[in-house]
């Protein structure tokens, strides 16, 4: 069901930055953005009309928060999401900020990267990032909009915990199966078994495990990578997953694009063709 795969779109990708979708040919966008200032009504507004008019469903918005971002296991621990307390007053503000346009927008929720959450349940860093969490959790459910978790950094038990604790009920899973690999933190088709029920959004994406202990895995092309594209389906269509696949491909250029389309005919192969009741679908 082709209907199920999208892309991601930058909002910074103005103007006409819904067109790339179906460029693609596919009808499902997840917005993103890492500068909260750039979500205005104005802008919401312009592109609640034009994803009606191009017949596009917007999954989600993707958040990213001010400061310092380094992605390796040197400095990402410190810079990252709301762990680092330093930068957390400022990045739960571009949350909310950006929690506000996603309700301008109706979109279901709203998806980011915490960071490198402590694994020690006991350690008071956990319970510091626990209440701001809850605090941007909070301010979601007052529109009765979700809050949704990237995976990566941290191990499944600890987002699992993460969840519990902040115990909101507006609390998801974007499954960013890449992620789990890049970061050497769990292989995904086994951590569906610790956090399976909670996945509400998945982020199409491969890579390779490790090899320095300093710096990330690499990300591939789907298909060239670790996860096991046929197995993770299957293992989520079990769990009644019946969400967006969302290519991610953290490359640019011609080669990006070039990947994007193999991802979709790759994942387009797997899925099981609608079955229609009637004559039309």
């Amino acid at each position: 069901m082709k209907d199920r795969i999208g892309i991601i779109v930058p909002v910074e990708a103005r103007p006409h930055l819904l067109q790339a979708a179906l460029a693609f040919g596919v009808n499902q966008v997840e917005l993103n953005c890492w500068d909260a200032e750039l979500l205005t009504p104005d802008l919401a507004a312009v592109l609640r009309a034009e994803a009606g008019q191009l017949g596009l469903t917007l999954t989600a918005l993707w958040a990213g928060w001010p400061g310092p971002a380094v992605w390796d296991f040197l400095q990402g621990p410190t810079t990252l999401g709301l762990v680092p307390a330093q930068y957390r007053p400022a990045r739960i503000y571009a949350l909310k900020k950006a929690a506000d346009f996603a309700h301008l927008l109706g979109l279901p929720a709203l998806i980011t990267h915490l960071g490198f959450i402590p694994e020690n349940a006991s350690d008071p860093a956990f319970q510091d990032v626990v209440a701001a969490v809850k605090e941007v959790a909070a301010y979601l459910l007052a529109y009765g909009i979700e809050f949704w978790f990237e995976t990566g950094q941290e191990t499944p038990v600890t987002l699992l915990r993460l969840i519990h604790e902040v115990g909101t009920g507006n609390l998801g899973i974007n499954l960013d199966p890449a992620n789990l690999i890049l970061y050497g933190k769990a292989n995904p088709v086994d951590a569906l078994d610790v956090f399976g029920a909670y996945v509400r959004s998945v982020h199409a994406k491969d890579g390779l495990y490790p090899t320095s202990p300093y710096q990330l895995g690499a990300e591939v092309t789907i298909g060239a990578g670790k996860v096991n594209f046929p197995l993770l389906l299957a293992r989520l269509a079990e769990l009644n997953y019946q969400g967006p696949l969302i290519i991610e491909r953290e490359i640019s250029g011609s080669q990006q694009t070039l990947d994007i389309q193999a991802a979709i005919t790759y994942l387009s192969a797997m899925l099981p063709e609608k079955k229609c009741i009637h004559s039309t679908c």
